[in-house]
């Protein structure tokens, strides 16, 4: 039995704390600007999709933080699940609340590299030509 409960929020309304507590939990914080708390909360206030998993008591355990034109493409910046949860289906969970979010859009993300065998496992396909660029040095 299912002991979590995902839904749809806005990001500028979560307490950047809480979320930092699970992107340190799920190791995604190696990856993620968590020590500028000021650019995080912007982070979380300019995702126009954000999916949160909250256990029974009401204790973040799991984030999905994406931009979409829920037309075309959604992308799925950041899934990060508290590692006292992952293996239990709340990072799907957050998935098919995103997708149901944007139905018609293609899901795309960048996948951490830890997880890169987890999400063939749950549908997603390898794609061999994205591409990134990392913002420019700070003067």
């Amino acid at each position: 039995m299912r002991k979590w409960n995902c839904e749809r929020v806005i990001g500028a309304d979560l307490d950047v704390e809480e979320v930092l507590g699970v992107y340190r939990a799920s190791t995604l914080a190696e990856r993620r600007p968590v020590d500028d708390v000021e650019r995080f909360a912007r982070m979380l206030a300019g995702a126009n999709l954000v999916v949160v998993a909250r256990d029974e008591d009401g204790r973040l355990i799991g984030i999905a933080r994406s931009i979409t034109d829920g037309a075309y493409s959604t992308y799925l910046s950041d899934l990060a699940v508290d590692v006292a949860h992952q293996g239990r289906g709340v990072g799907r969970d957050l998935i098919r609340v995103t997708r149901e979010a944007a139905p018609d859009a293609k899901l795309i993300l960048l996948s951490a590299p830890a997880a890169v065998d987890y999400y063939p496992h749950i549908g997603f396909t390898r794609h061999t030509s994205a591409w990134t660029m990392d913002r420019p040095a700070q003067a």
